[in-house]
């Protein structure tokens, strides 16, 4: 009975202990990018995205928030419909600019590598270390 119980509690701790093996292993994540290509509008629309994010975008997103805040702040009495065109300019100068900063501080989107990258990367590593 006292053999049973041990043979037991020794198959639990090698499930445990391989299980805990299996849990703390790293696994090689392999992203990739959808490919398209087979729509005639994607390519115009990969352009219009490189032009609204690029660094001339964000240039242009922080004079259209100079001019579009001095012109509320300086333009006096302004028309309904002038006004309501400066915000809709200043909206989009931010939506553009803030676009750009967070892709500045947090990255444009996963590193796409394969694993003979990553093998060239660390042999890389250890020739030079």
């Amino acid at each position: 009975m006292v053999r049973d119980v041990l043979r037991s509690n020794e198959w639990l701790c090698v499930a445990l202990l391989l299980l805990v093996v299996w849990m703390l292993s790293p696994e090689y994540a392999l992203a990739s990018e959808g490919v398209g290509g087979t729509l005639p509008y994607e390519s115009w629309l990969v352009n219009l995205r490189n032009s609204v994010t690029g660094p001339v975008a964000f240039t242009l997103s922080i004079i259209g928030i100079v001019v579009a805040g001095g012109v509320l702040i300086m333009g006096g009495d302004l028309g309904g419909f002038f006004r309501t065109l400066i915000f809709i300019v200043l909206v989009l100068a931010l939506l553009v600019g803030a676009q750009n900063m967070m892709s500045n501080f947090f990255g444009r989107g996963a590193e796409i590598a394969t694993l003979e990258d990553v093998y060239q990367a660390g042999q890389g590593a250890t020739a030079r270390g």
